[in-house]
């Protein structure tokens, strides 16, 4: 593994890790503030708002400027933003600091997945953007409990201060493990970046990040009354469990990586296709313990074993300009995040059960099955070239364009 990698995963880690410590921290932050449950929870939605707004707009306003740069400014950004919310005085002033540190947090996925894939030979691009994602999964197994309890015992603004110190760890690892000459300004500049955004495969593999981890976060917002209302555990175990889908995660994403430079498009139906198996059987497997923690980690590994693939998939439709794209991906997956919660709602708020939410994903991943397949015929109607349309490098044949040597 290329040490840029490691750079990359170390920053991974902490955005994993500010996004999702909130969940946690809403009791505590609520009580020192004297706001209510859902009041503090605006705060886990203007993060994600700050996602969905600045992975695009970051993204172009840095299209002009060298990608190590833009890393370790985004990193900057986002210590800075944590530095506020440990500092706020007050809620609106943390709601703003939440909004903050979520800007940068797309663009660097979206930069650093551009960085990682140039740092390795070309059959190995799927497994250099797993590796830096597995910071983000990493995250939820030991980053986000470690924090959590942190906040728990040594104040909520611990926390942030904590995760702040691994934003400046982020930044010296990009700067020292990132030679500047891998990470070279764009050739194509804004115009560039923009222009493959105008691309109809782009737009299509974007709606299949939205529905098709829409499928996992209608499931995942509501797994905490499945496992306590369902499945019988004790609220106090719940962490624990969690961390549980952070190990399928780390699994899925590991996985898909490497299937995927075999073959992109099998690995992305593949993963659809284990999503609505998984989730059509959660009503099944909430009904004791151990197979409840089995769906947890079922449902990790299935959800993630795409995320290489769709990112990888949107990269390539606009490679004339892969950075906005591939930062408009991030903004995608937390589209992804707030309709697949609202959706999973709407299920369970309709009274049709607590595993509800489960189906409804499974509906969603159904459908996101149908937009990979469009998103297919297109690419074949528009004849995308094969290694392109589904990476297959695994053994490499002389295309027509190359001598070939006999002897």
């Amino acid at each position: 593994m290329p040490l840029a990698l490691l750079a990359l995963a170390v920053g991974a880690f902490g955005l994993g890790t500010t996004e999702f410590v909130m969940m946690g921290l809403l009791p505590d932050v609520a009580d020192d503030l004297h706001i209510s449950i859902p009041a503090a929870g605006h705060l886990v939605s203007a993060y994600a708002l700050g996602v969905v707004i600045g992975a695009p707009l970051l993204a172009a306003l840095t299209a002009r400027l060298a990608r190590r740069t833009v890393l370790i400014s985004l990193m900057a950004l986002f210590v800075a933003g944590n530095a506020l919310s440990a500092l706020a005085p007050g809620y609106d002033s943390l709601l703003a600091a939440r909004f903050l540190s979520g800007l940068p947090h797309g663009a660097f996925f979206g930069v650093g997945a551009v960085v990682a894939t140039s740092v390795v030979a070309p059959e190995r691009k799927a497994r250099s953007v797993s590796l830096m994602f597995m910071g983000l999964t990493v995250a939820n197994i030991a980053g986000v409990p470690v924090a959590t309890l942190m906040g728990q015992h040594l104040g909520w603004r611990a926390t942030f201060l904590g995760v702040s110190l691994i934003g400046v760890a982020a930044m010296a690892a990009v700067f020292f493990l990132i030679h500047p000459t891998h990470t070279p300004a764009p050739a194509s500049g804004l115009r560039g970046e923009l222009s493959a955004l105008r691309s109809l495969p782009v737009w299509l593999a974007l709606a299949t990040t939205v529905v098709g981890f829409g499928a996992l976060f209608s499931a995942y917002s509501y797994i905490t009354p499945m496992l306590t209302d369902a499945a019988g555990y004790a609220a106090s175990n719940v962490t624990l469990l969690l961390a549980l889908f952070g190990v399928g995660a780390t699994i899925g994403n590991l996985a898909g990586g490497r299937l995927a430079d075999h073959t992109m498009r099998g690995t992305l139906f593949g993963g659809l296709v284990s999503m609505v198996a998984v989730l059509l059987l959660f009503p099944v497997l909430m009904r004791t313990e151990w197979s409840a923690a089995l769906a947890v980690v079922l449902l990790g590994v299935a959800a993630f074993v795409t995320g290489s693939p769709l990112q990888l998939m949107v990269m390539e439709r606009a490679a004339a300009g892969p950075s906005l794209a591939s930062s408009a991906n991030q903004a995608a997956f937390n589209l992804a995040n707030a309709g697949g919660a609202w959706i999973g709602g709407v299920a369970l708020a309709a009274g049709f059960g607590v595993t509800s939410p489960a189906l409804a994903g499974a509906a969603l991943a159904v459908l996101g099955l149908g937009v990979a397949s469009v998103a297919h015929a297109v690419d074949r109607r528009r004849d995308v070239p094969a290694p392109v349309r589904d990476r297959v490098v695994a053994s490499h044949v002389p295309q027509p364009t190359e001598p070939v040597h006999s002897a």
